[in-house]
């Protein structure tokens, strides 16, 4: 396998992957007899929505081509009146199993818990790009709610149509159309041995967020009491009849090719079957215990790249290792040389970050099933159509004959968004002629997942000693282009992003390149905010218009107390805060630095968030949480060592992640802007994290970090160098 992401061909301007990461085509085609047979009997309604919530799908794919401009959501009333509704989307613990099913329930007028959604499967939901991006509650809720208001209305025509009466003195209320004299039937009996398809208009009725009952109201996860009782069943827990338990043999190094391979010994372990087929070598064996004697009774020899790079020269080696073909042009407005020249205090400074992994809690794991021509695969990943093109390009089959289903994931973070345990498990599948599982081992996430890309971060800035900010020149290399424009109003400006060829395979994670663009620019506001002598919150308000910014700001630092304590050596106080997909937000983080070990100690953690109206405030509330505290292992611990094409701390005992002793206590303020269209907030949340609690650090000790993580080791003494 190698480490080297794969070529890339033109994006869409509005499909945020990552840098790293090649889409491919995808098509969802299914005639009408097919579709009614997929969904039976019943009311269906298929949505052609407006480009305004496309934009994840819009745009032109390699060769021209352009995707399919409609979005269909479909809505089934079976005729016990039970309400499915279909998605693409899948749930890797975002909770919007409950947030699209509350975005139906309040469009049709039933209770939440009367809804099941399909999602993820392939052969039964429309096509979708993926779950990535916090791009499920701006793209997909809108189809949804408009499906399901249309289906309501399509009801109430049924009921006027048998009871001959006018449609405006009908209503739609729990799962029944009533009429004023109290008559009611309910959706079953008027669906009852009907096909209706209708295609909902682009305007249709959608119920204004300020009259929501059922959405914007906190309601549970929806099979909550499954995840915490063990009863769900994760894509390891898939079990087929007569299935095999399957291993791959792992390369020595990083782009390592296969010499020789004995495999005597391993073939002597009864029931077990090798597979090879150029490079790929698995084997497949009657339980997961054999499987893997086996693979470690494999005898391979590799011919390795040697002199790869390490963490030693790792910055080095991203400035000089620039990809040309792929450079953006830097957005320039103003002269900043001549800003810089005029400006009271300058600042140049570097800023990095490392490679860092998911550590997803379920690692990656799928159950292949080749039966009567069709392969059947189970897997956890974010993005199940291009999983299935995956699927075809490796096995060279007809995509029709290939169905993904997604149980219900254990995270992602950006994390999944290939096929990998998929693939080697069909292939392995198709050798055997039976079914077969293969289940990641946590060594095999750490090294042969993608990661979080690593970067560095020039900034060159200045500002007039009244901190009116005036020039500012932004460079980053690798880690990527998203959040990397700056918020703060300054009239002379640069910015421009330099892909990198990776040493390591990188790809999206949570906010991408946001949390390290966020890193440098909000701790270089703090430093130009400590050269004039203001207040962090100040220097940053004096440069800041944008009403939604300001916003967060204010209510972080006046549910925080900001100002109201002052630092004092060993403790201090820090503040930073962005926009990224839609969502805004900023935080702020009281430290204590231990003593003699110098450990940071996060006291507190308060962050406000704004992503326009909020579905569900519980379920927002656990985003934001989650993100805040998975941000603190980016922050201060968490990185990836690699030396010579292979990783070096492959496993928690080597790879910190926060534990319940790092945690602080942790206030969220939600604006719920009631106003303003719903967007996504998987990933915004996290971006203020390290700034605020680099500034808190510097506040604490005078000690300026500027490298992610900040202090695996504990605060140094004295400023690193850059």
């Amino acid at each position: 396998m190698s480490a080297r992401p794969p070529e890339r061909g033109p994006l869409p301007a509005d499909l945020e992957l990552s840098q790293h990461e090649t889409p491919t085509l995808h098509w969802f085609e299914a005639n009408r007899r097919d579709f009614l047979r997929v969904v039976g009997g019943g009311l269906l309604v298929c949505l052609t929505a407006p480009d305004a919530v496309l934009p994840q799908e819009s745009g032109r794919f390699r060769g021209g081509r352009e995707l399919p401009k409609d979005l269909a959501a479909w809505i089934h009333v079976d005729k016990d009146g039970a309400v499915t509704v279909f998605t693409g989307k899948v749930e890797v613990g975002q909770n919007i199993r409950t947030s699209l099913a509350q975005q139906a329930a309040e469009e049709l007028r039933v209770p939440v818990a009367s809804i099941r959604m399909v999602m993820g499967d392939t052969d039964r939901t429309p096509w979708d790009a993926g779950t990535f991006g916090s791009r499920t509650t701006p793209t997909m809720g809108p189809p949804i709610r408009a499906a399901a208001a249309t289906a309501r209305e399509a009801l109430i025509d049924l009921a006027a149509s048998r009871w001959n009466a006018a449609r405006e003195t009908l209503s739609a209320e729990d799962g029944k159309i009533r009429d004023a004299g109290g008559r009611a039937v309910s959706y079953g009996e008027l669906t009852q041995g009907q096909d209706l398809v209708k295609t909902v208009p682009a305007d249709a009725a959608l119920t204004p967020p300020g009259s929501w009952k059922v959405a914007g109201a906190a309601s549970p996860k929806a099979g909550g009491r499954d995840f915490v009782t063990g009863k769900h069943r994760y894509s390891s827990d898939v079990a087929r009849p007569g299935m095999m338990h399957g291993k791959v043999l792992r390369p020595a190094s990083f782009g390592a090719t296969l010499a020789s391979l004995a495999t005597d010994k391993a073939a002597a372990i009864p029931g077990v079957q090798i597979v090879r087929d150029g490079d790929f070598v698995g084997v497949v064996a009657p339980d997961p215990g054999s499987a893997a004697r086996a693979v470690a009774a494999l005898d391979a020899k590799w011919n390795e790249t040697p002199g790869q790079p390490s963490n030693a020269n790792l910055f080095d080696y991203l400035k000089k290792n620039e990809d040309a073909s792929e450079r953006s042009q830097p957005k320039t407005t103003g002269s900043v040389e001549a800003a810089l020249a005029s400006a009271d205090v300058r600042l140049s400074q570097t800023y990095t970050v490392q490679y860092i992994a998911h550590a997803p809690l379920e690692p990656r794991a799928a159950v292949a099933e080749l039966a009567n021509g069709k392969l059947t695969v189970w897997t956890g990943t974010q993005r199940p159509f291009a999983v299935k093109d995956e699927l075809a390009a490796a096995l060279r089959m007809p995509p029709e004959k290939i169905r993904v289903l997604v149980p219900d994931t254990g995270s992602a973070y950006g994390g999944k968004h290939t096929g990998d345990a998929a693939v080697e498990a069909a292939r392995l599948a198709k050798a055997a002629g039976k079914p077969v599982k293969v289940a990641w081992t946590r060594e095999d996430e750490f090294t042969w997942a993608y990661l979080r890309p690593a970067g560095v971060i020039e900034v060159k800035a200045g500002a007039r000693r009244d901190g009116t900010l005036v020039a500012w020149e932004f460079h980053n290399w690798n880690s990527g282009p998203a959040g990397i424009e700056t918020a703060y109003d300054v009239a002379a400006q640069t910015i421009q992003f330099h892909p990198v060829k990776s040493p390591l395979r990188q790809g999206s994670y949570r906010a991408l390149a946001s949390t390290a663009n966020h890193f440098a620019r909000e701790s270089a506001m703090d430093e130009l905010a400590h050269a004039v002598a203001m207040d962090p919150l100040a220097f940053r308000l004096k440069n800041l218009t944008n009403p939604r910014v300001r916003a967060v700001f204010e209510a972080a630092a006046e549910k925080f107390g900001w100002g109201k304590a002052r630092a004092e050596a060993g403790r201090g106080f820090g503040i930073a805060g962005g926009t990224e997909k839609a969502g805004y937000v900023a935080t702020c983080a009281e430290v204590e630095i231990e003593k003699p070990s110098r450990r940071v100690r996060i006291r507190r953690v308060t962050a406000a968030f704004e992503c326009g109206a909020v579905v569900n405030p519980d379920g927002l509330r656990n985003q934001v949480e989650g993100a805040l505290l998975q941000g603190i292992g980016g922050a201060l611990f968490e990185a990836i060592r690699f030396e010579n094409g292979r990783i070096m701390n492959p496993h928690f005992a080597e790879y910190r992640v926060p534990r319940f002793s790092d945690l602080p206590q942790v206030d969220v303020v939600i604006l719920d802007r009631k106003d303003l269209p719903s967007s996504g907030a998987g990933e915004c949340p996290i971006v203020g994290v390290a700034p605020a609690l680099a500034g808190a650090i510097f506040a604490a000790t005078g000690v300026r970090l500027r490298a992610m993580p900040l202090a695996p080791e504990g605060v140094p003494e004295s400023s690193p160098s850059a």
